[in-house]
């Protein structure tokens, strides 16, 4: 096996990647604004920016799940327990005493056991939450009552801000988990490039010079 820079992160997505962390941040200083955690901007404008950009987040996360399933790209989000637990006390004590990352990337399994489980948590449980929340809240007047008091639409709302406050700990410790390793910059640099360090087998290496998809390690 040899490490390469092998192009794993189509335009697409770094597309999809960018676009979301930037919709999302957008929707969390909206979201902050709507339920009176700081007062910039118009509330009236904070509920049409927040309303757009979910709409428009829940249209590309369609058609990143329709990307996902036609090139077969969600394999890399099923999690394995095999080497989870080497993982996990590597993040919880293995990096402080400058321990090597004990997961060797492949070209076919670009995520560590515990990223892929935190992955598959997010898009399987946060955002479906965050989805269905969101849209009944957005339609009440429709399959409501109209009474904006009512304990249904407290529950919906209560779920929505909870899913929020869940998704707001993952880009946490997700951008916690980028400063540590092989530093901040290192870990970025794949989804801005599209390159990534993956182990390859000769075969695989010779696959990949004919697709063009390596360059040397020192660029």
């Amino acid at each position: 096996m040899a490490e390469r820079y092998v192009k794993v992160y189509t335009r697409f997505n770094r597309i999809w990647h960018w676009s979301q962390m930037v919709s999302i941040m957008l929707l969390f200083f909206t979201g902050a604004r709507l339920l009176g955690f700081h007062q910039i901007g118009p509330f009236g404008l904070a509920v049409t920016v927040h309303t757009i950009v979910a709409l428009a987040l829940l249209v590309l996360w369609a058609f990143a799940t329709f990307w996902l399933f036609t090139t077969e790209g969600w394999k890399q989000f099923v999690p394995r327990l095999t080497g989870l637990a080497e993982v996990a006390r590597f993040y919880a004590w293995g990096v402080f005493k400058g321990e090597e990352h004990p997961y060797v990337k492949r070209f076919d399994r670009r995520h560590n056991p515990l990223q892929a489980f935190a992955y598959f948590a997010l898009k399987m449980a946060l955002f479906p939450l965050i989805w269905i929340s969101g849209l009944l809240y957005l339609t009440y007047g429709v399959w409501g009552d109209g009474d904006t008091n009512s304990v249904l639409l407290t529950i919906v709302a209560n779920l929505h801000v909870l899913g929020a406050f869940a998704i707001a700990s993952f880009v946490v410790v997700h951008i916690y988990l980028l400063t540590i390793g092989h530093g901040f910059r290192e870990h970025v640099r794949p989804m801005v490039t599209g390159y990534d360090k993956v182990d390859l087998c000769p075969e695989g290496e010779a696959y990949f010079e004919k697709q063009g998809k390596l360059k040397p390690l020192e660029n």
